[in-house]
């Protein structure tokens, strides 16, 4: 058996995979513990609702805008099984489905916009906690799941290297919802 160990982390992998390799197992030790380019976890809330009233944080810098309301997520696959995107809808608005044409819109970006027919609809909310327990399922069909839905994305986005950005897109009503919100609630410059 050999084993590899020192320092080991995502890159050294990577490397050894493509280079061909022996090695039976890897020790990987602190940087399993400890993510070394990003040792601190770059996490902030951004309220979207309060008390039943869309909110949105506007900022010069669009990614830092905040996408307002309750939403419901779907995943849209394609006919070859693929996800295709994600799609954001208000609560309530109606659902994407299977075999349907639909709009999806960049969130900020016009210009950025394409009809979609999927052949399966995913929804991503679940509620797993109702004032009751949920059952958890086993270590082994969280496993499973999680390869097979890394098994279904295209290696464009799996690439450890310039990785393709899996598209979020937004309904044309929730779009149209988010662009109102965002020019009543920014200020009016005045010049004299």
């Amino acid at each position: 058996m050999i084993s590899a160990s020192n320092d080991i982390n995502e890159e050294t992998l990577l490397s050894l995979n493509q280079q061909g390799h022996e090695i039976d197992t890897f020790g990987v030790g602190t940087h399993l513990v400890t993510c070394q380019a990003q040792p601190a976890l770059g996490c902030v809330y951004k309220m979207v609702e309060l008390d039943g009233t869309p909110r949105i944080k506007l900022s010069q810098d669009v990614t830092k805008v905040t996408i307002p309301g309750k939403k419901e997520a779907y995943r849209l696959i394609g006919h070859d099984g693929t996800p295709l995107l994600d799609l954001l809808i208000q609560s309530g608005e109606e659902r994407p489905r299977p075999g349907r044409r639909i709009l999806c819109r960049h969130p900020f970006d016009e210009a950025k916009r394409a009809y979609v027919t999927p052949s399966e609809v995913i929804p991503l909310h679940d509620v797993v906690w109702d004032g009751k327990a949920a059952p958890l399922p086993s270590m082994e069909e969280v496993r499973r799941r999680v390869f097979d839905q890394i098994a279904a994305t295209r290696e464009d986005h799996r690439r450890a290297l310039n990785p393709t950005p899996y598209k979020v897109s937004v309904s044309a009503t929730l779009y149209e919802f988010i662009h109102g919100l965002w020019l009543q609630e920014a200020p009016i410059t005045e010049i004299s």
